[in-house]
């Protein structure tokens, strides 16, 4: 019987659907049935375990799941020694402290003795043991935010990402005591044949990840304003340069980062580029 990558997801929500979604970018296919707890993959040697995400980091210290994908934020709450492998740059967070609106809030030691709901209750203690405040800690299971409109608590430790949930129940985030997101996560003791797997899916990610993270850009360009617009070019290597059909002219090919887009493409305008094109990268090899 051929070796199968074990890998373990969440059973329902956001990162499922990502992960569902970053699989098939792969060339991963799956078929979650309703219901289907295990299920095999085709395009690559592959079963999938659909966990709460609570359970996941346990199943995976205990070699049930060879890998994970899963929050950051979970792996350190439960406290599980396990490989991270890659970060995967999906389901970005944070976990905050937030008070009541209108609170005076005077700093970390307004802390000091109050109640704090939060369902990460390992973080938290972590934390407030670093800062030497002493606090009470309610573990909730869900809904962390209607606890200081309850009161049953004068503060919450919970999840942000845009913050609307916060403002809707009329918080105000004022410490953050980590930033998460989405990763790879390993079992120590996988097997030798599971590791090469999993160095062939890793291949398969960083390929993708490195399409999302680059767009393929094409001008025209004056031959006389060439050397500024290389100059402004932070691509992988040298830019390709292509005479046009028009004299003095040159097409310029490069592959440029997500995150300096617009910077680059304000500085290339300047200098004399024509006709920018940005096409969307499949794939990217590196």
């Amino acid at each position: 019987m051929s070796t199968k990558l074990k890998i373990a997801v969440q059973k329902s929500g956001r990162l499922q659907e990502d992960s569902l979604e970053m699989l098939r970018e792969c060339g991963v296919r799956v078929d979650n049935g309703r219901d289907q707890l295990k299920v095999s993959a085709s395009g690559f040697p592959m079963e999938l375990f659909f966990l709460r995400n609570s359970d996941i980091p346990q199943y995976v210290a205990d070699g049930v799941a060879d890998v994970a994908i899963l929050g950051q934020n979970t792996v350190i709450e439960k406290e599980k020694n396990l490989e991270e492998v890659l970060p995967l740059g999906f389901a970005r967070c944070r976990l905050s402290l937030a008070v009541p609106k209108g609170t005076v809030y005077s700093g970390i030691n307004w802390l000091q003795g109050k109640k704090i709901a939060t369902s990460y209750p390992n973080t938290l203690r972590a934390f407030l043991e670093k800062q030497n405040i002493q606090a009470e800690i309610h573990e909730i299971a869900g809904s962390v935010e209607i606890a200081p409109n309850i009161g049953l608590a004068d503060a919450i430790c919970d999840l942000v990402s845009s913050g609307n949930t916060l403002f809707m129940n009329g918080l105000e985030e004022k410490e953050v005591l980590l930033k998460s997101e989405a990763a790879i996560f390993a079992s120590r003791n996988m097997k030798p044949e599971a590791r090469e797997l999993l160095e062939k899916l890793l291949f398969r990610f960083k390929s993708v990840l490195a399409a999302r993270n680059n767009k393929y850009l094409l001008m025209n360009a004056p031959n006389e304003a060439l050397e500024a617009i290389i100059n402004i070019l932070p691509g992988m290597k040298s830019p390709t340069v292509v005479p046009l059909a028009a004299e003095g002219w040159s097409s310029v090919h490069t592959v440029i980062s997500e995150d300096r887009f617009w910077e680059i493409i304000d500085q290339l305008k300047a200098v004399g580029a024509q006709g920018i094109l940005i096409i969307p990268i499949q794939k990217m090899i590196l």
